[in-house]
């Protein structure tokens, strides 16, 4: 990941397609890692929620703000940030991430 310095306020928007049906399961999977919560405690963290879609039942949307790119790297390194990647391997047939930066 490459970090900017000087750069406030990142904004990721994060669609993750769920393998048909799977999307409930993945929804506790999260809430079993505690990564809401976890990622709330971390510094720099300004929000972390996950939305479902009303219209695809396959469908989960993250929206993550932090303060800057160091914030976000940090993020990243975590134990429980980490064990997602397995998560996704059973859950999840894509992941989007959209990357906004306010300066």
């Amino acid at each position: 990941m490459m970090i900017i310095r000087g750069i406030k306020m990142i904004t990721l928007n994060v669609t993750y397609y769920c393998k048909p049906g799977k999307r409930e399961e993945f929804i506790e999977a999260l809430k079993r890692l505690e990564m809401r919560r976890n990622s709330r405690g971390e510094a720099g963290n300004i929000m972390y929620d996950y939305f479902v879609s009303l219209h695809d039942p396959n469908r989960l949307f993250l929206l993550e703000q932090w303060r800057d790119d160091i914030a976000l790297t940090n993020h990243s390194g975590q134990p429980f940030f980490q064990k997602l990647g397995s998560l996704k391997e059973t859950y999840v047939e894509e992941t989007v991430i959209e990357k906004y930066y306010r300066d």
